[in-house]
């Protein structure tokens, strides 16, 4: 399996409209000659030419043998395989983090698909390792891992054999893998460069797609209007091809899943995620009936504060009538965050000072870049990297916050190895969110002035029911999508009909919708690129809330608690994972106690105003 892209948001960053106002200017871009000294350098060669000639040693010692080889010679195996995995994914992060710096540049376009390409030529090599695996017999495999060098390995062959009644011959297999270069990532290429070359005229500028959604949250509400309506008609005018790129994957993988017997569009999510089908039904199903306590109260009280009956789609994420609108300097932004962090952890606090004291974040919005923030992971031989595209809101600052989690957790994660050190996306947002919450609760506490409180609680909340309510929105947007799909292609009028009414139905009656809106499921990358992977946001979100109470209970030991569930990595599953504070994730009252947390910051809310 190729590299993934890194962890990240899936709603685009809200800020200032001007990035060279406030204390925005020469912010800090990140060096990643610690990976390669550039695209043409002989280390980078190098690297490629040695990890094709050890993935053809490897085949050449291991293909057709897995079953005859003794535990500790299988040890041995794992271990070289690792070592190639490391080698290949350093390179392929490289490609994408190179790529995500300069979406809009053929050369880099080119180059990065090139590595992508000489990716699965590498892969294909060692293709075989996990498919014979995945074949052996229970008692077999059992002799082996009673090895000690085997053993080590233990969660990674216990979260591999979870594929074993979805993998089709090797024959299949290597057909598969080869042409997913052509077919899906292809698919997801062309979506990336469209969107980055996308321009959205406002107030006589053209604007990147993350500069455009940064003036949904401006102020002034004529130009939250202009943006949108902006972005509602150049997603419009490329509406057939998002809609093809649509149609297309989740056909693409309506016929892996058939191949691979998955039950349902959402199975094979949920068997990476290791997560089981009835905990991810128990979290939608507390989110859909809160809908109306969370987002349609809320909205129906900022109307009131608005002095509206109904607010229009482009207020949503407007500032309240009396908040000042405060920029946040990137010195203020790390001040805030590394603070918050050292307070609750010192030793966590050491981990995450490493991205300032490095050029390992890139920070400023530009043109051409990709949109959004993401932590990349790499390999466990390297070190993480955060992209962000921050403009001096209190939203940026969340999201320097919620990335930080992200690196930290990788951090501790990379002793556990490049086979073990990655979660499932469900335990991934868990730290990220943990971080959004002490920076939160910092701000909060150091406030003294009422009126500014209820600012940042209201932005909290808004928060919350972005990653909340609105990613489970989302998920039953791709859940209907993709059950549609299967019944033939979906015309773009209905993709917007299907997204207008989980609009609708999760946002509620505080809200007018124009036509122009029916095409903003476009923009959103994850539908793309991860099916099915928003529902991760809600359960870190719910997850970290119940966490974040057993915390503020004062529970004996949790510092070393959470650091330990950090760097545990993929190692340990949910149950194993959330046991040491009490915490069980198959239990329904588990999401309605984290729905609590953000049902009562709407009660403060109400009794503030």
């Amino acid at each position: 399996m190729l590299h993934m892209m890194g962890l990240g948001k899936t709603a685009l960053p809200d800020g200032a409209d001007t990035a060279g106002a406030g204390g925005l200017e020469n912010l800090p871009e990140w060096d990643l000659s610690d990976l390669y000294p550039g695209p043409d350098s002989a280390e980078l060669k190098a690297d490629i030419a040695a990890v094709e000639q050890r993935a053809k040693a490897f085949a050449a010692s291991y293909r057709g043998k897995v079953a005859e080889i003794d535990g500790a010679t299988f040890g041995q195996a794992i271990a070289e395989f690792e070592q190639i995995c490391d080698t290949l994914y350093k390179i392929l992060s490289y490609g994408q983090l190179v790529h995500a710096g300069a979406v809009s540049d053929p050369e880099v376009g080119r180059f990065y698909q090139g590595l992508s390409e000489k990716g699965t030529e590498v892969s294909t090599e060692t293709l075989f390792f996990t498919l014979e695996i995945n074949r052996l017999d229970d008692d077999v495999l059992a002799a082996k891992m009673a090895a000690p060098d085997a053993a080590h390995y233990a969660s990674w062959v216990r979260d591999l054999r979870l594929y074993q009644n979805h993998q089709l011959s090797d024959e299949l297999e290597q057909l598969m893998h080869e042409k997913e270069i052509t077919g899906g990532s292809a698919w997801m290429r062309l979506f990336d460069e469209t969107m980055a070359a996308l321009r959205f005229p406002i107030a006589g500028k053209e604007m990147t797609v993350t500069e455009a959604m940064t003036c949904m949250s401006d102020r002034d509400g004529d130009k939250r209007r202009e943006a949108a309506k902006s972005v509602g008609k150049v997603l419009g005018d490329n509406i057939r091809l998002f809609s093809l790129i649509t149609n297309t994957l989740a056909k693409d993988k309506e016929i892996e899943d058939k191949w691979r017997r998955y039950p349902n569009p959402l199975s094979s999510r949920n068997l990476a995620n290791q997560v089981e089908d009835e905990v991810v039904q128990a979290l939608v199903s507390a989110v859909k009936d809160s809908y109306p306590d969370l987002a349609h109260r809320y909205y129906g009280l900022k109307a009131k504060w608005f002095g509206v009956e109904k607010l229009n789609y482009w207020d949503r994420n407007a500032p309240l009538p009396d908040d000042a609108d405060r920029k946040y300097s990137w010195a203020e932004a790390t001040e805030l965050v590394l603070g918050a962090y050292g307070r609750f952890s010192p030793k966590l606090a050491t981990v995450a000072q490493n991205f300032f004291d490095k050029p390992w974040i890139d920070v400023p919005a530009r043109a051409g870049k990709t949109s959004g923030a993401f932590a990349h992971p790499v390999v466990s031989s390297a070190h993480p990297y955060l992209l962000l595209n921050y403009m001096g809101k209190a939203r940026d600052v969340m999201t320097l916050a919620h990335e930080l989690g992200h690196g930290c957790h990788q951090m501790l994660a990379a002793g556990q190895g490049t086979l073990m050190a990655n979660t499932p996306l469900t335990l991934a947002e868990t730290a990220s969110v943990f971080g959004e919450m002490l920076t939160f609760r910092a701000m909060l506490n150091d406030e003294t002035d009422p009126k500014r409180r209820r600012i940042l609680l209201a932005g909290k909340v808004e928060d919350m029911l972005n990653t909340v309510v609105r990613q489970i929105a989302f998920h039953e947007f791709e859940r209907q999508v993709h059950t549609e799909r299967r019944q033939g292609e979906l015309s773009a009028e209905r993709l917007g009909a299907i997204w207008m009414d989980a609009q609708r139905t999760s946002l509620g009656p505080a809200f007018t919708f124009d036509e122009d809106y029916q095409h903003y499921w476009a923009y959103i990358p994850h539908f793309i690129h991860s099916p099915f992977y928003v529902y991760a946001y809600a359960f870190g979100d719910c997850l970290v809330n119940s966490l974040y109470g057993v915390y503020e209970q004062g529970a004996e030991g949790f510092e070393d608690k959470y650091l330990a569930m950090l760097s545990a990595g993929g190692t340990l599953r949910h149950k194993e994972l959330l046991a040491p504070f009490g915490l069980d994730a198959s239990d329904p009252a588990f999401w309605k106690k984290g729905i609590g947390v953000v049902k009562g910051f709407i009660d403060e809310l109400a009794e503030s105003f």
